[in-house]
C-alpha cells in the first residue's frame, strides 16, 4: 500500500522566542517492508541550520535551528511511503517465555546482547509488582512466548477503554493500570512494562495508522493521529510487533516512524528555546492512501522548504 503522510505541528507562544534548537522524528524509518519515496519538510520561520542524522536507535532525526525572533513555529512534513506486510517466520515459535528470558542474559549472540537494553527500566516504563500481577494471567509456567504475548495483547484491548481525555504524558503507568483507561501510547507502555517486569525485551514503536471511515462516509482530513504499539524480541525470529489498541499484529496500515525504549526516545518534536513564555500546541495528521496512478516509483529524496523558498 502507498500513502501520502502529512504531519503538521504548530506552536504558538505568548512571548517572543529569540532562538531555538529542535529535533524532529517525523520521517519514517527505512525498513525491509517500508520504503520512503520522498519527503518535503517545511519549517516556518526559516531555519538558519538544518540537517538529518540517525540517532542511537537508527531513527531518522531532523535537526534545525532558528535564529529569527518569532511567536509561532510551524513544522510540516509530507512523505510518500510504501508499506508491505511484516516478515514473520513460517515456523511456529515454541520456546517458552522462561527459556527466552534465560537466553536474553546468557546467550552471547550479538543480536541478543543488543536486545538486553530493552529489558531495563526506562523513564516512562518502570517495572512494578502490579505489572507482574497483571501479566501473570497470560504468562503461565512453560507457555510459549509468542502465544503468551498474543494473549496479553488481547487482554489489554479487552480490559482497557480508549479515552483520549483521561491521560497526559505525565500520567504514571500505575494510574493507567488502576483506571483501566488511556490511549495507544499508554497501552503500548503498559504492554512493554508487563514484558519487562518478567525480564523480557520489549520496545516502543511510534508511527501512523490509516483510519478507515465507515462505509459511505468520506475520510476527514486531519482525522488520523500519531499511533503507538510495541515489539517483543524473540531469539531466532527477531522483533515481532503487537498493537494492543486494536488487538492485532501491525500490517500494511501501520507506518513506522521510530522506535526506542519508550515515548521519551521517539517524541515527534522536542527542543530548547530562549523566551516564549506559555504556549499552545496544534497537531494535525493525515494518512492518505494513494491511487495507483499517483504511486511513486522513483528514488528517495529529502527536500527542505521554508520561508522565501524559491523552488
Amino acid at each position: 500500500m502507498d500513502y501520502l503522510v502529512t504531519h503538521r505541528t504548530i506552536y504558538t507562544y505568548s512571548g517572543v522566542v529569540a532562538l531555538c534548537h529542535n529535533e524532529a522524528r517525523l520521517l519514517p524509518r527505512r525498513l525491509p517492508w517500508q520504503r520512503c519515496a520522498d519527503s518535503r519538510i517545511e519549517v516556518h520561520p526559516r531555519p538558519a541550520l538544518q540537517l538529518e542524522r540517525l540517532d542511537f536507535f537508527g531513527n531518522r532525526v531532523l535537526y534545525f535551528g532558528i535564529q529569527d525572533i518569532h511567536q509561532e513555529l510551524e513544522v510540516a512534513v509530507k512523505t510518500r511511503v510504501r508499506v508491505s506486510g511484516r516478515p514473520l517466520s513460517d515456523q511456529p515459535y515454541d520456546r517458552s517465555w522462561e527459556a527466552v528470558r534465560q537466553a536474553l542474559w546468557q546467550d552471547p549472540d550479538p543480536e541478543i546482547i543488543e536486545a538486553r537494553q530493552f529489558v531495563l527500566n526506562s523513564p516512562f516504563v518502570p517495572a512494578t509488582n502490579r505489572l507482574i500481577e497483571y501479566v501473570r494471567d497470560s504468562f503461565t509456567a512453560g507457555r510459549p512466548l509468542l502465544e503468551a504475548v498474543n494473549d496479553l495483547n488481547h487482554r489489554i484491548h479487552e480490559d482497557f477503554t480508549f479515552d483520549p481525555h483521561f491521560t497526559t504524558l505525565a500520567t504514571p503507568l500505575e494510574e493507567v493500570l488502576e483506571s483501566r483507561r488511556g490511549v495507544c501510547q499508554d497501552f503500548a507502555h503498559l504492554g512493554i512494562g508487563c514484558l519487562r517486569s518478567l525480564g523480557l525485551a520489549a520496545r516502543y514503536v511510534s508511527g501512523y495508522l490509516e483510519t478507515v471511515p465507515p462505509p459511505g462516509q468520506p475520510r476527514l482530513v486531519g482525522a488520523d493521529a500519531s499511533h503507538a504499539w510495541l515489539a517483543v524480541y524473540l531469539p531466532g525470529m527477531g522483533w515481532v510487533e503487537f498493537d494492543p489498541t486494536n488487538d492485532c499484529l501491525p500490517g500494511e496500515q501501520h507506518i513506522t516512524l521510530a522506535w526506542g525504549r519508550d515515548y521519551s526516545d521517539v517524541a515527534p518534536l522536542k527542543g530548547v528555546m530562549s523566551g516564549g513564555g506559555a504556549h499552545s500546541l496544534q497537531v494535525a495528521v493525515d494518512v492518505e492512501p494513494l491511487p495507483k496512478s499517483l504511486q511513486d516509483t522513483g528514488g528517495e529524496e529529502l527536500l527542505f522548504a521554508s520561508d522565501n523558498d524559491q523552488d
